[in-house]
Protein backbone atom coordinates (compact mmCIF):
# COMPACT_ATOMS: atom_id res chain seq x y z
CA UNK A 1 0.00 0.00 0.00
CA UNK A 2 1.18 3.53 -0.81
CA UNK A 3 0.53 5.80 2.17
CA UNK A 4 0.96 9.55 2.47
CA UNK A 5 1.44 10.81 6.04
CA UNK A 6 0.18 14.39 6.07
CA UNK A 7 1.38 16.84 8.67
CA UNK A 8 2.75 20.34 9.14
CA UNK A 9 6.16 21.43 10.34
CA UNK A 10 7.29 24.61 12.01
CA UNK A 11 10.82 25.06 10.63
CA UNK A 12 13.59 24.49 13.18
CA UNK A 13 11.15 23.11 15.80
CA UNK A 14 10.91 19.41 16.59
CA UNK A 15 8.55 17.79 19.07
CA UNK A 16 6.02 15.04 19.64
CA UNK A 17 4.19 15.52 16.34
CA UNK A 18 7.40 14.97 14.40
CA UNK A 19 8.11 11.86 16.47
CA UNK A 20 4.66 10.51 15.58
CA UNK A 21 5.19 11.14 11.88
CA UNK A 22 8.68 9.63 11.60
CA UNK A 23 7.80 6.71 13.86
CA UNK A 24 4.73 5.92 11.78
CA UNK A 25 6.68 6.13 8.54
CA UNK A 26 9.34 3.72 9.77
CA UNK A 27 6.70 1.32 11.07
CA UNK A 28 4.82 1.33 7.76
CA UNK A 29 8.04 0.67 5.85
CA UNK A 30 8.89 -2.22 8.17
CA UNK A 31 5.47 -3.70 7.46
CA UNK A 32 6.16 -3.68 3.72
CA UNK A 33 4.26 -0.54 2.71
CA UNK A 34 5.48 2.51 0.83
CA UNK A 35 5.21 5.56 3.08
CA UNK A 36 6.06 9.20 2.54
CA UNK A 37 5.77 12.15 4.93
CA UNK A 38 4.10 15.12 3.23
CA UNK A 39 4.85 18.13 5.44
CA UNK A 40 4.19 21.78 4.67
CA UNK A 41 5.72 24.59 6.77
CA UNK A 42 3.16 26.09 9.13
CA UNK A 43 2.81 29.73 10.18
CA UNK A 44 -0.03 30.83 12.44
CA UNK A 45 0.41 34.59 12.54
CA UNK A 46 -1.14 36.94 11.73
CA UNK A 47 -4.53 35.19 12.04
CA UNK A 48 -5.36 35.61 8.34
CA UNK A 49 -2.27 33.53 7.53
CA UNK A 50 -3.99 30.52 9.13
CA UNK A 51 -6.76 30.75 6.52
CA UNK A 52 -4.20 30.73 3.71
CA UNK A 53 -2.49 27.71 5.26
CA UNK A 54 -5.83 25.92 5.38
CA UNK A 55 -6.46 26.69 1.72
CA UNK A 56 -3.14 25.10 0.71
CA UNK A 57 -4.24 21.75 2.13
CA UNK A 58 -7.78 22.02 0.75
CA UNK A 59 -6.40 22.54 -2.77
CA UNK A 60 -3.75 19.83 -2.57
CA UNK A 61 -4.30 16.75 -4.74
CA UNK A 62 -2.87 13.64 -3.09
CA UNK A 63 -4.92 11.07 -4.96
CA UNK A 64 -1.86 10.17 -7.03
CA UNK A 65 1.80 11.04 -7.44
CA UNK A 66 4.14 10.43 -10.37
CA UNK A 67 1.35 8.61 -12.14
CA UNK A 68 0.77 6.14 -9.29
CA UNK A 69 -2.22 6.03 -6.97
CA UNK A 70 -1.82 7.03 -3.34
CA UNK A 71 -3.93 4.40 -1.61
CA UNK A 72 -4.38 6.06 1.76
CA UNK A 73 -3.79 9.35 3.50
CA UNK A 74 -3.10 9.43 7.23
CA UNK A 75 -3.41 13.00 8.48
CA UNK A 76 -1.97 14.02 11.85
CA UNK A 77 -2.36 17.69 12.55
CA UNK A 78 -4.19 20.92 11.71
CA UNK A 79 -4.50 21.97 8.95
CA UNK A 80 -3.10 18.87 7.22
CA UNK A 81 -6.28 16.91 7.87
CA UNK A 82 -8.17 19.34 5.63
CA UNK A 83 -6.71 17.51 2.62
CA UNK A 84 -9.32 15.70 0.57
CA UNK A 85 -8.83 12.03 -0.24
CA UNK A 86 -11.29 9.16 -0.76
CA UNK A 87 -9.42 7.03 1.77
CA UNK A 88 -8.45 9.48 4.51
CA UNK A 89 -7.82 8.39 8.08
CA UNK A 90 -7.01 10.90 10.80
CA UNK A 91 -4.64 10.16 13.68
CA UNK A 92 -5.15 13.46 15.45
CA UNK A 93 -2.22 14.93 17.35
CA UNK A 94 -4.22 18.07 18.04
CA UNK A 95 -6.38 20.69 16.40
CA UNK A 96 -5.52 24.39 16.40
CA UNK A 97 -6.02 24.66 20.13
CA UNK A 98 -6.19 28.46 20.10
CA UNK A 99 -9.62 28.08 18.50
CA UNK A 100 -10.75 25.57 21.11
CA UNK A 101 -9.61 24.99 24.70
CA UNK A 102 -7.07 27.84 24.62
CA UNK A 103 -9.62 30.36 23.34
CA UNK A 104 -9.97 33.19 25.85
CA UNK A 105 -7.11 31.94 28.05
CA UNK A 106 -3.70 33.46 28.72
CA UNK A 107 -2.28 30.97 26.20
CA UNK A 108 -4.55 31.97 23.32
CA UNK A 109 -3.40 34.18 20.46
CA UNK A 110 -6.66 34.71 18.56
CA UNK A 111 -8.18 37.95 19.74
CA UNK A 112 -10.76 40.52 18.74
CA UNK A 113 -13.05 40.48 15.73
CA UNK A 114 -10.40 39.12 13.35
CA UNK A 115 -9.48 36.29 15.71
CA UNK A 116 -13.14 35.41 16.25
CA UNK A 117 -13.76 35.29 12.50
CA UNK A 118 -10.76 33.00 11.94
CA UNK A 119 -11.90 30.81 14.81
CA UNK A 120 -15.29 30.30 13.16
CA UNK A 121 -13.61 29.41 9.86
CA UNK A 122 -11.38 26.86 11.62
CA UNK A 123 -14.25 25.21 13.46
CA UNK A 124 -16.43 24.95 10.35
CA UNK A 125 -13.56 23.46 8.34
CA UNK A 126 -12.73 20.99 11.12
CA UNK A 127 -16.31 19.78 11.34
CA UNK A 128 -16.36 19.13 7.60
CA UNK A 129 -12.91 17.61 7.11
CA UNK A 130 -12.82 15.47 10.24
CA UNK A 131 -16.38 14.38 9.60
CA UNK A 132 -15.51 13.12 6.12
CA UNK A 133 -12.62 10.92 7.32
CA UNK A 134 -13.19 7.17 7.14
CA UNK A 135 -12.08 6.92 10.75
CA UNK A 136 -10.72 9.29 13.37
CA UNK A 137 -8.12 8.21 15.91
CA UNK A 138 -6.40 10.49 18.40
CA UNK A 139 -3.16 10.22 20.34
CA UNK A 140 -4.89 10.35 23.76
CA UNK A 141 -8.13 10.34 25.66
CA UNK A 142 -7.62 14.04 26.29
CA UNK A 143 -7.58 14.85 22.57
CA UNK A 144 -10.63 12.62 22.03
CA UNK A 145 -12.49 14.41 24.82
CA UNK A 146 -11.77 17.82 23.25
CA UNK A 147 -12.92 16.63 19.83
CA UNK A 148 -16.18 15.34 21.27
CA UNK A 149 -16.78 18.45 23.39
CA UNK A 150 -16.19 21.05 20.68
CA UNK A 151 -17.01 19.22 17.44
CA UNK A 152 -19.29 16.37 18.55
CA UNK A 153 -17.06 13.93 16.69
CA UNK A 154 -16.37 10.54 18.26
CA UNK A 155 -12.85 9.11 17.98
CA UNK A 156 -10.66 6.30 19.26
CA UNK A 157 -7.53 7.00 21.33
CA UNK A 158 -4.43 5.29 19.92
CA UNK A 159 -1.32 5.98 21.96
CA UNK A 160 1.94 6.48 20.03
CA UNK A 161 5.01 4.54 21.24
CA UNK A 162 8.13 6.40 22.32
CA UNK A 163 11.16 6.52 20.08
CA UNK A 164 13.86 3.99 21.05
CA UNK A 165 12.11 2.54 24.07
CA UNK A 166 15.15 0.40 24.82
CA UNK A 167 17.26 3.53 25.35
CA UNK A 168 15.54 4.34 28.65
CA UNK A 169 16.83 2.75 31.84
CA UNK A 170 17.06 3.31 35.57
CA UNK A 171 20.33 4.29 37.22
CA UNK A 172 20.37 5.92 40.64
CA UNK A 173 17.80 8.08 42.42
CA UNK A 174 19.78 11.28 42.57
CA UNK A 175 19.25 14.70 44.09
CA UNK A 176 17.54 16.42 41.15
CA UNK A 177 14.12 16.64 39.53
CA UNK A 178 14.34 16.27 35.77
CA UNK A 179 12.13 18.36 33.50
CA UNK A 180 12.63 17.70 29.76
CA UNK A 181 10.42 19.48 27.24
CA UNK A 182 10.27 22.26 24.70
CA UNK A 183 10.75 25.58 26.51
CA UNK A 184 7.34 27.07 25.97
CA UNK A 185 4.80 28.92 28.12
CA UNK A 186 2.33 26.02 27.76
CA UNK A 187 4.87 23.60 29.28
CA UNK A 188 5.03 25.75 32.45
CA UNK A 189 8.63 25.09 33.45
CA UNK A 190 8.39 28.40 35.30
CA UNK A 191 6.24 26.76 37.98
CA UNK A 192 8.99 24.27 38.79
CA UNK A 193 11.60 27.02 38.87
CA UNK A 194 9.45 29.11 41.19
CA UNK A 195 8.93 26.02 43.35
CA UNK A 196 12.68 25.56 43.70
CA UNK A 197 12.82 28.88 45.56
CA UNK A 198 10.45 27.39 48.14
CA UNK A 199 11.85 23.87 48.64
CA UNK A 200 13.26 23.23 52.10
CA UNK A 201 15.43 20.26 51.13
CA UNK A 202 18.67 20.22 49.14
CA UNK A 203 16.86 19.12 45.99
CA UNK A 204 17.76 20.78 42.73
CA UNK A 205 16.33 20.56 39.22
CA UNK A 206 17.56 20.12 35.67
CA UNK A 207 15.45 21.58 32.85
CA UNK A 208 16.36 20.22 29.41
CA UNK A 209 15.12 21.68 26.17
CA UNK A 210 15.12 24.56 23.74
CA UNK A 211 12.48 27.04 22.72
CA UNK A 212 11.16 30.58 22.66
CA UNK A 213 10.73 30.67 26.44
CA UNK A 214 14.39 29.99 27.28
CA UNK A 215 15.47 33.59 27.78
CA UNK A 216 12.53 34.29 30.07
CA UNK A 217 13.25 31.19 32.15
CA UNK A 218 16.91 32.13 32.54
CA UNK A 219 15.87 35.60 33.68
CA UNK A 220 13.55 34.01 36.24
CA UNK A 221 16.36 31.82 37.58
CA UNK A 222 18.62 34.84 37.94
CA UNK A 223 15.95 37.00 39.58
CA UNK A 224 15.26 34.29 42.19
CA UNK A 225 18.96 33.65 42.80
CA UNK A 226 18.64 29.98 41.88
CA UNK A 227 21.81 29.55 39.84
CA UNK A 228 23.03 26.79 42.18
CA UNK A 229 19.71 24.91 42.30
CA UNK A 230 18.35 25.14 38.75
CA UNK A 231 20.18 24.22 35.56
CA UNK A 232 18.92 24.63 31.99
CA UNK A 233 20.53 22.23 29.52
CA UNK A 234 20.14 23.16 25.85
CA UNK A 235 20.99 20.87 22.95
CA UNK A 236 21.30 17.60 24.90
CA UNK A 237 21.55 14.44 22.80
CA UNK A 238 19.03 11.62 23.07
CA UNK A 239 21.62 9.60 24.97
CA UNK A 240 22.20 12.42 27.43
CA UNK A 241 18.47 12.89 27.94
CA UNK A 242 18.11 9.18 28.75
CA UNK A 243 20.95 9.53 31.26
CA UNK A 244 19.27 12.49 32.96
CA UNK A 245 16.08 10.47 33.28
CA UNK A 246 17.98 7.46 34.61
CA UNK A 247 19.67 9.26 37.50
CA UNK A 248 16.96 11.69 38.52
CA UNK A 249 15.01 11.51 41.75
CA UNK A 250 11.76 12.05 39.83
CA UNK A 251 10.42 13.77 36.74
CA UNK A 252 8.36 16.96 36.65
CA UNK A 253 5.95 17.36 33.74
CA UNK A 254 3.32 20.02 34.33
CA UNK A 255 2.08 21.40 30.99
CA UNK A 256 -1.33 22.97 30.58
CA UNK A 257 -3.78 20.44 29.12
CA UNK A 258 -1.11 18.47 27.27
CA UNK A 259 -2.32 16.40 24.31
CA UNK A 260 -0.32 13.28 25.26
CA UNK A 261 3.21 13.90 26.44
CA UNK A 262 6.07 11.55 25.53
CA UNK A 263 7.82 12.77 28.68
CA UNK A 264 5.38 10.83 30.85
CA UNK A 265 5.98 7.56 29.01
CA UNK A 266 9.75 8.03 28.94
CA UNK A 267 9.66 8.56 32.71
CA UNK A 268 7.69 5.33 33.16
CA UNK A 269 10.28 3.36 31.21
CA UNK A 270 12.99 4.99 33.33
CA UNK A 271 11.29 3.81 36.56
CA UNK A 272 10.68 7.32 37.80
CA UNK A 273 7.81 8.91 39.67
CA UNK A 274 6.19 11.82 37.85
CA UNK A 275 5.10 15.04 39.50
CA UNK A 276 2.28 16.47 37.40
CA UNK A 277 -0.55 18.93 37.85
CA UNK A 278 -4.31 18.64 38.15
CA UNK A 279 -4.87 20.49 34.87
CA UNK A 280 -2.04 18.87 32.87
CA UNK A 281 -4.29 16.74 30.68
CA UNK A 282 -2.48 13.86 28.96
CA UNK A 283 -0.14 12.88 31.84
CA UNK A 284 -3.20 12.25 34.04
CA UNK A 285 -4.07 9.27 31.86
CA UNK A 286 -1.01 7.48 33.24
CA UNK A 287 -0.10 9.02 36.60
CA UNK A 288 -2.00 8.04 39.74
CA UNK A 289 -1.46 10.26 42.76
CA UNK A 290 0.44 8.41 45.46
CA UNK A 291 0.93 5.29 43.32
CA UNK A 292 3.38 6.14 40.53
CA UNK A 293 3.64 9.87 41.03
CA UNK A 294 2.14 12.93 42.63
CA UNK A 295 -0.70 14.99 41.18
CA UNK A 296 -0.80 18.45 42.74
CA UNK A 297 -2.40 21.83 42.15
CA UNK A 298 -0.65 24.10 39.60
CA UNK A 299 1.11 26.27 42.17
CA UNK A 300 4.76 26.67 43.15
CA UNK A 301 3.88 25.87 46.78
CA UNK A 302 2.32 22.47 46.08
CA UNK A 303 5.10 21.52 43.67
CA UNK A 304 7.72 22.43 46.28
CA UNK A 305 5.97 20.22 48.83
CA UNK A 306 5.97 17.30 46.39
CA UNK A 307 9.68 17.76 45.65
CA UNK A 308 10.52 17.85 49.36
CA UNK A 309 8.38 14.79 50.05
CA UNK A 310 10.21 12.67 47.49
CA UNK A 311 13.63 14.05 48.42
CA UNK A 312 13.14 13.14 52.08
CA UNK A 313 11.71 9.69 51.31
CA UNK A 314 13.84 8.09 48.60
CA UNK A 315 12.26 4.70 49.30
CA UNK A 316 8.89 6.14 48.37
CA UNK A 317 10.31 7.67 45.20
CA UNK A 318 11.81 4.30 44.26
CA UNK A 319 8.55 2.44 45.00
CA UNK A 320 6.63 4.87 42.80
CA UNK A 321 9.21 4.40 40.07
CA UNK A 322 8.70 0.64 40.18
CA UNK A 323 4.94 1.16 39.85
CA UNK A 324 5.62 3.39 36.84
CA UNK A 325 7.63 0.69 35.13
CA UNK A 326 4.96 -1.91 35.85
CA UNK A 327 2.32 0.29 34.25
CA UNK A 328 4.53 0.85 31.20
CA UNK A 329 4.68 -2.90 30.68
CA UNK A 330 0.89 -3.15 30.77
CA UNK A 331 0.29 -0.45 28.15
CA UNK A 332 -0.12 -1.55 24.53
CA UNK A 333 2.42 0.89 23.12
CA UNK A 334 3.87 -0.71 20.01
CA UNK A 335 3.98 0.21 16.35
CA UNK A 336 2.45 -3.03 15.00
CA UNK A 337 -0.70 -2.22 16.95
CA UNK A 338 -0.73 1.35 15.62
CA UNK A 339 -0.20 0.26 12.01
CA UNK A 340 -2.87 -2.42 12.22
CA UNK A 341 -5.38 0.07 13.65
CA UNK A 342 -4.69 2.82 11.11
CA UNK A 343 -4.78 0.52 8.09
CA UNK A 344 -7.78 -1.58 9.11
Amino acid sequence: MRVAICTVKVPFVTGGAEACATGLQHALLEHGHSAEIVAIPFKWYPPDEIVRQMLIWQLLDLTEANGKTIDKVIALKFPAYLVRHPNKVVWLVHQHRQAYDLWGTEYGDLHGHEGGRVREIIMQADNRSLGEARKVFTISQNVSARLLEYNRIASQPLYPPVKQREAFFCGDYGDYIFCPSRLDALKRQHLLIEAMSLVKSDARCVVAGQGAHERELRRLIASLGLGAKVEIVSGATDEQIAGYYANSLAVFFGPFQEDYGFVTIEALYSRKAVITLTDSGGPLEFIRDGLNGMVVAPTAETIAEAVDTLFKDRARARAMGEQSYQLAGELQLDWPHVVKSLLS
